[in-house]
């Protein structure tokens, strides 16, 4: 039986196809059409999945959206009329998508189906949806189900409980209170874009120190002791106007919002501390109130709040559960992966098999390519390479480069599911680089330098550079985690403060500790990811460190490249020494018209400032 799930409309489209029961193929629109966070109807996504599961439109026996579109159209309308006539600008600007795409959704769904598809659609609740990718490809027969993001219909949160081929969720926060609304404000007036921009705050938050939490928690928010809160919405423009915050949210912060990439100041940074540290202890008093309610020892996470690892990694470290496990997708995504699951096991009522590590299947859940397709590209586009069909020569190379401190994009099989890269489109460094972590962001990434970035490491060794448990399972990059004590250095100075910070040698794999201490840990094992297990246990055999830097494959403002040519001209286009795609391996300095880049020259090209 053949289900399609279906997130469209809102932020990052993305299909996903289960056969009787099984994650067959999942990916977001865009990385087909290379617009980061296309939300258009998922076209080309859904063209992948049908293609990877041997099928057509026709062949398709259910087909599910991720939320319930009229349920939000009611919701903008009532907001509308109880702000009016505040509410004008916003609702005019809001409409013309729903009355064209949004209230046809059937129609939208028959048009990007060829008309094909026969058969009615389902439209499970967002949160239901969150909660279905949770649980479902969890590895637990029963957990608890917390589910935070920005808003879906009405509810911006939910806590509910799963039990072998069922899910339910019992209790709801419902808008305009919302914690991911409340993260997306402060990442609004510190300067950054909404639903996009909140990972930078949280990278940004160890810089500063959490000046405002009183503030926050006086004035703006109420946080009850159950997790929920209550908005002051005095404060907030979301409901009524084209912006996150109010004149009055200005006053009581000194100030307007930060316009997009001027600089920084301390005060930005002090204001993301502060909402970083109101945000962990909602997400703390949620888990406990849920763990006191269900009893159980197993939780699950999902929604966007879900992407915030700080939050997480203290939820494992300090909340009552013994075990956590979060969506990899975890943001609207991973909802067409929930809508297509919770068809199969709560409206069909199939029978569910636990599966260890868990139903995911590493997230490894996109395109691939074979040597034949890889070679005729390279050869396109004049590109000189190695075929290396030795799998230990290659990784003797990669470990080469490595060692000599060379970054290197590696591209490999399956496109990863979901906003992080997890080894197959990643770019790979060595962390005990004390200059890596600004050749990476500067040369390679173009992006701030302020930016943290995480460390893979092989799962055998995690418990000896990072505090978490022997053989701890972090595979999707979503627990921080502090670097351990003995490998810190003695050469930090408490009274340097802000960016300066950067400057500091702060561990013995600098490159990937942030100025907190903490690293977003992602673990690596023969089983999920044998060719990075390899490379990284070559790399440690000849320097005997079992860590390396992992970020994704992409520079700023590009989705994560999914083809051999978006790999080849992102390397072209950076300062990357090596690239590896699946048997080929390329070097820079063989390559025609080679040159070094800047960040001005990337910006001006791109028309990014």
């Amino acid at each position: 039986m053949n289900i399609l799930g279906i997130s469209a409309f809102y932020h990052d489209s993305a299909a996903c196809l289960v056969q009787d029961g099984r994650l067959v193929a999942a990916a977001q629109e865009e990385r087909f059409t290379r617009k980061k966070h296309d939300f258009r109807f998922p076209t080309n996504a859904i063209e992948y999945c049908l293609s990877e599961a041997g099928i057509d439109a026709a062949q398709l026996d259910h087909v599910a959206f991720y939320d319930k579109p009229l349920m939000k159209f009611e919701r903008l309308l009532e907001t509308y009329v109880a702000y009016a006539p505040l509410g004008l600008r916003s609702f005019l600007h809001a409409m013309p998508l729903w009355l064209r795409d949004k209230l046809h959704l059937p129609r939208e769904m028959d048009k990007g189906l060829g008309k094909q598809y026969k058969g009615r659609y389902i439209f499970p609740e967002h949160h239901e949806s969150h909660a279905a990718s949770a649980f479902f490809p969890s590895p637990y027969e029963e957990a608890a189900i917390m589910t935070i993001d920005g808003v879906g219909e009405w509810a911006t949160a939910s806590l509910g409980v799963g039990r072998g081929n069922k899910i339910e969720i019992t209790h709801e926060l419902r808008f305009p209170h919302s914690l991911g609304l409340l993260y997306s404000a402060f990442t609004y007036y510190c300067g950054f874009k909404v639903n996009s921009g909140e990972y930078k705050l949280m990278g940004l938050a160890p810089y500063g120190e959490p000046k405002y939490v009183d503030t926050i928690l006086d004035k703006v928010v109420d946080l009850k002791d159950d997790g929920s809160l209550r908005m002051d919405m005095s404060y907030f423009n979301y409901c009524e106007g084209m912006t996150m915050t109010s004149p009055k949210f200005h006053a009581l912060f000194g100030g307007p919002p930060r316009s997009p990439e001027t600089q920084m100041s301390q005060k930005d940074m002090d204001l993301a501390a502060s909402v970083q540290v109101v945000t962990e202890e909602a997400m703390l008093r949620s888990a406990r109130h849920l763990h006191q309610i269900t009893g159980l020892n197993n939780l699950v996470l999902a929604g966007g709040v879900a992407l915030n690892c700080v939050g997480n990694g203290r939820i494992l470290r300090e909340g009552p559960f013994e075990n956590i496990w979060i969506q990899p997708a975890a943001g609207d995504a991973g909802g067409a992966l929930g809508a297509a699951l919770f068809v199969w096991y709560q409206l069909m009522d199939k029978p569910r098999k636990v599966e260890s590590p868990d139903g995911q299947r590493a997230s490894l859940l996109g395109p691939a390519f074979t040597d034949r397709d890889i070679a005729k590209a390279l050869d396109r586009l004049n590109a000189k390479y190695h075929h290396c069909a030795d799998e230990a020569e290659l990784v003797r190379r990669v470990a080469d480069a490595l060692e000599n401190e060379q970054v290197v994009g590696h591209m490999q099989g399956r496109m990863e599911f979901g906003p992080r890269a997890l080894g197959n489109r990643s770019i790979i460094g060595d962390a005990r680089s004390p200059k890596m972590q600004s050749v990476m962001n500067l040369k390679i990434k173009f992006r701030e330098s302020f930016r943290p970035f995480a460390p893979c490491v092989l799962r055998e060794h995690v418990s000896e550079y990072f505090d978490m448990r022997d053989n701890e399972d972090s595979p999707y990059m979503l627990l921080v985690a502090n670097v351990r004590e003995d490998k810190l250095t003695n050469s930090q100075d408490a009274a340097v403060t802000g960016l300066d910070k950067l400057k500091q040698i702060r561990s013995v794999v600098p490159a990937i500790t942030h100025v907190d201490n903490s690293a977003r840990v992602q673990t690596v094992d023969a089983e999920r990811h044998p060719r990075m297990h390899a490379i990284m246990s070559a790399f440690h055999e000849r320097t005997g460190c079992p860590v390396i830097i992992n970020t994704s494959f992409n520079v700023r403002g590009e989705p994560i490249v999914c083809t051999p040519e978006d790999a080849y001209r992102c390397f072209m286009g950076t300062n990357m020494d090596v690239l590896v795609i699946d048997e080929f391996v390329l070097y820079k300095n063989e390559q025609p018209e080679a040159k070094e880049h800047d960040v001005d020259e990337y910006l001006a090209q791109f028309q990014l400032d």
